[in-house]
């Protein structure tokens, strides 16, 4: 999948298959940055998948990814208009590599089980074979671990050594060098200990490792089985997210005749059938026909919206009750539900400082440990000679201690610590309507303790209306509306268009203004039949008068936005004429929403453009006491920047951390100036959002949700990579000094991989919710 960033820069993302540890995703990064031209790349291990930027004028996607393959890792080129059919092959080789663990594994525990249960039911009853010598040999149990180990050794261990072998070949390391390695150090040795026995070297059986070389590979391999499918479950919000998109669509022709054709053959501007029970194939407009339409799955609303001619629909989404004809307006990865994934895609390759010095880390962690490794076996052979040890013993006790560090010691756990957590997190926000745009989103949302919230639109259903007309110095009220609209007729703000629209409601023939000049923040001002109208805010008729006399702003109640309508003659003064008072009603579920935010300790401020009236009757509704009144769009960004500046809990204490709540395209200067931006009711253009969390919905609920969800899923980054340090802080010590065995090393192996997914996989049980 290739996408343009600029003139200069392209965006790629490849399917990467045989990454096992965070080692093999330093290697595979390793190689794309060795590719001249390329800019910057990101591997995400649970997901298979690497994203790189590059110069398209140096080299292109196709050499970065054979570039990859030739680094011993197979790599593929993504779809940009087939993203599902991608998502269904990675799905396929996710199963192929699950069911070759697991065939693996089984082949693995039985050879090692039965003859491990056999020795430790025989050491019960008192018959330790492996110390008893026979007349002609050695007990037959040390010939059945001989046998069934070689067997593990060859189809077992072929996969590992075969891996080891591709990166001695590339003059590197990997996780199947240790695993290779370690098994290695206990069958050889046991191999030559017991033929150094049968050839008279040793007086006594020394202890073998033959039981131990097979349980490692069958525990191992078990342990990669469960990983498997527990990446595989990791995943599964993607894919589902994927599976909204149907695979056919219904199409119209020029005839008006319907033919199914693949939704990838769909082209802009073509007309689609949408029956009841059918999804909606791709974004689009309605043009005939009207029903509900469920968009939960995308938005997160749960209930379903009225659409109809004009509206906006999006691909995914379930027709309910009615037939709908709708023009395709964007397809492939224009569509709503291919950003979203996007989305989600980009913010599970993000990497947070930590993750990046594990990153480091496990470049040289191998080589290291097969340091360490050599240290152990040189120490205990020191060891052995100063105690006086026999020479069996002493090479017994290497082969164990060489063995359970290079085991214990694969880096697995520290790779897959936070994009497991990132994948599961993010997954289910996206679930929800909650995206995500990257770790730094999560990682400010967790730390916020003041909430900012825009009132149109976001406290407020933002669909304006006129709730009454008052007509002042012998006006009517039907000319007031006139003149209001026709002086608003070319403004853009949404209480012009509700103006306007009423006028046209009622059938008013509109002039059209001579001269026309919009304030931002303030109103129009307009020459309109020979009259200098002023439409807007009091602030405006104030500052147009420039100090000349004023008659005092007619008391109104305060809910609703007031735009007043005067006139201003040719000295300067400016005379009232009336005034149009602007409903928006207030969403259901704004209140619970900000007692949800209460509930969590965070501060809730109201800020507005709105006269402070109407800014505090909103607030007192639902639950703000901090209100932030007549504060114009290029001054919201200052606002929130004095909010920053203020301290959380009085003298010596740090700044607020502070997020901003807005619609994602007029809050843009505040969103980006707040620590976290968070771009509310979105629908289909995801892609235009300026948040750093983007909400489909326009549910304020959601809020909380989304800062819970970051919380939790930012708790569990730390759990998992706090684990995969101390783990191997901890094991390899014990490891070295002799205290595990080569068993229980593998099985802490394998535990510590499928602790750290398992643990990621409870942020779908957390609780989000209020």
């Amino acid at each position: 999948m290739t996408t343009t960033i600029d003139h200069q820069t392209k965006e790629a993302a490849i399917s990467v298959d045989g990454m096992d540890c965070a080692s093999c995703v330093a290697h595979v990064e390793q190689a794309m940055k060795q590719v001249p031209g390329v800019e910057a790349c990101q591997v995400n291990l649970a997901r298979g998948r690497a994203t790189v930027r590059y110069n398209p004028a140096t080299t292109d996607a196709e050499a970065i990814s054979q570039a990859i393959t030739k680094s011993g890792y197979p790599a593929e080129l993504e779809s940009i208009d087939d993203a599902k059919n991608v998502e269904e092959q990675r799905l396929l080789r996710q199963q192929a590599h699950a069911r070759t663990w697991f065939y693996r594994a089984m082949a693995g525990v039985a050879l090692w089980l039965p003859v491990e249960l056999t020795h430790w039911t025989l050491k019960w009853m008192g018959q330790d074979h492996q110390h008893q010598a026979m007349a002609g040999g050695v007990d037959w149990m040390t010939w059945a671990a001989l046998i069934s180990s070689t067997l593990a050794m060859v189809y077992v261990g072929w996969g590992f050594y075969r891996g080891a072998w591709g990166a001695l070949k590339r003059r590197t390391t990997d996780m199947d060098t240790l695993i290779a390695m370690g098994t290695s150090v206990a069958y050889v040795y046991s191999l030559v200990a017991l033929l150094g026995y049968l050839g008279g070297a040793w007086r006594q059986l020394p202890d073998l490792y033959f039981m131990e070389a097979s349980g490692l590979l069958a525990l191992i391999s078990l342990g990669h089985w469960l990983e498997a499918r527990a990446r595989d479950s990791a995943g599964s919000a993607i894919r589902k997210l994927m599976q909204l998109a149907p695979s056919t669509a219904r199409r119209l022709n020029e005839a008006g005749e319907v033919e199914e054709v693949p939704v990838a053959q769909l082209h802009k501007g073509e007309r689609v059938l949408v029956r009841p029970g059918d999804r909606v194939p791709m974004d689009g407009v309605v043009t005939e026909g009207r029903s509900s339409v469920d968009e939960s799955m995308i938005s997160g609303e749960p209930l379903p919206v009225l659409r109809e001619a004009g509206d906006e629909v999006i691909g995914g989404t379930v027709n309910q009750d009615g037939r709908l004809v709708v023009r395709v307006m964007k397809v492939g990865s224009e569509s709503a539900l291919a950003q979203i994934v996007a989305l989600v895609e980009k913010a599970q390759s993000a990497k947070p400082p930590v993750q990046r010095l594990a990153d480091r880390i496990a470049a040289v962690f191998v080589p290291v440990v097969l340091g360490i490794a050599l240290l152990t076996a040189v120490g205990w052979h020191a060891w052995g000679l100063a105690h006086h040890w026999e020479a069996a013993a002493t090479w017994g006790m290497m082969a164990k201690a060489v063995c359970s560090v290079l085991i214990i010691a694969c880096p697995c756990a520290l790779g897959l610590a936070l994009p497991a957590a990132m994948m599961v997190g993010t997954g289910r926000g996206a679930q929800r309507g909650i995206l995500v745009r990257d770790i730094d989103a999560l990682q400010n949302a967790e730390r916020i303790d003041t909430v900012v919230l825009d009132k149109t639109g976001t406290i407020t259903r933002g669909k304006p209306v006129v709730g009454r007309v008052v007509a002042m110095d012998g006006m009517s009220e039907g000319e007031i509306l006139r003149l209001a609209a026709s002086a608003e007729q070319f403004s853009e703000h949404p209480l012009a268009r509700a103006i306007v629209g009423r006028a046209n409601e009622e059938g008013l023939k509109l002039s059209s203004p001579d001269q026309f000049s919009n304030e931002p923040g303030y109103g129009v001002v307009a020459r309109v039949e020979g009259r200098n109208l002023l439409v807007g805010s009091e602030a405006l008729l104030r500052k147009q008068a420039n100090g000349s006399a004023l008659m005092d702003a007619p008391a109104v109640d305060g809910m609703g936005s007031i735009v007043h309508v005067a006139h201003q003659e040719e000295g300067g003064a400016v005379r009232r004429l009336g005034y149009v008072q602007i409903t928006d009603q207030i969403k259901e579920d704004s209140a619970r929403a900000i007692a949800l935010l209460h509930a969590m300790k965070l501060r809730t401020v109201l800020l507005t453009g709105d006269n402070e009236t109407t800014a505090r009757a909103i607030a007192r509704q639902v639950g703000i006491d901090d209100v932030r009144a007549g504060v114009r769009p290029d001054q919201k960004a200052a606002e929130i920047r004095k909010l920053q500046e203020e301290t959380a809990g009085g003298a010596g204490a740090n700044r607020r951390k502070v997020a901003m709540v807005g619609d994602g395209i007029n809050d843009a200067p505040a969103l980006a100036a707040a620590d976290l931006g968070i771009a509310i009711g979105s629908g289909s253009d995801i892609a235009k959002e300026s948040g750093d969390i983007v909400l489909v919905g326009s549910s304020l609920v959601e809020i909380a949700a989304a800062i819970r969800l970051s919380r939790a899923t930012m708790r569990t980054i730390r759990q998992n990579l706090f684990c995969a340090f101390l783990y191997n802080v901890l094991a390899i010590p014990l490891a070295a000094l002799g205290l595990l065995n080569p068993l229980i090393a593998a099985g802490a192996m394998a535990l510590s991989d499928v602790t750290v997914i398992g643990n990621a996989l409870l942020l779908r049980r957390a609780k989000i919710d209020g």
